[in-house]
């Protein structure tokens, strides 16, 4: 079993500073779609399912959706500063350790995906409504030293979306078998 391939089922994300209008919005539209993708693919899962892995050593389904209501609250936050302060410098979270907090153990994932949901709704409001001058405003990363722009951004939570989407789509076919 290849666990590169189970760790990035979509292949790794890829940069892209300068995307055109037409790749922006389909990243858009990915962003948008993802709760209603989540929770078509989860609704009918019971409690021991939630906690199957996708892989080896890898988060449960459960904790793979809680992250993303963690990761794409500070992403929301993050372009709202970078809208509204020049490069202001982000705060980074210990993903790996928010993970394994009793929130993201909860095998209650309804809190999640209602956060999911309406943060997407607001997100995709803001996204649609920011300019060109606006998707080149950029943030800094302290632990990367550099600088992203919101352009990139747009693409990287439109691949970690997708990215983990296939996570619970993996845990799914595997029936338990990691854990």
């Amino acid at each position: 079993m290849d666990i590169e391939k189970l760790r990035f089922p979509i292949g790794k994300y890829a940069p892209n500073k300068n995307p055109d209008k037409e790749t922006i919005q389909k990243w858009i539209n990915d962003i948008h779609t993802f709760p209603n993708s989540l929770i078509e693919i989860t609704q009918d899962l019971t409690i021991e399912q939630l906690n199957w892995k996708y892989r080896p050593n890898g988060w449960k389904i459960k904790q793979v959706i809680h992250h993303c209501a963690d990761s794409h609250m500070n992403a929301f936050i993050r372009f709202k500063l970078a809208i509204t302060e020049k490069k202001p410098i982000i705060k980074p979270y210990f993903e790996a350790e928010w993970a394994e907090l009793v929130d993201s153990l909860d095998d209650d994932i309804a809190n999640s995906l209602n956060i999911i949901s309406s943060l997407h709704k607001k997100w995709v409001k803001l996204l649609n409504s920011l300019n060109s001058e606006q998707l080149l405003l950029e943030f800094v990363h302290p632990e990367h030293g550099e600088t992203f722009n919101l352009n990139e951004n747009i693409g990287n939570y439109a691949w970690h979306s997708n990215h983990h989407l296939e996570h619970v789509r993996l845990g799914i076919k595997f029936e338990g078998q990691f854990n």
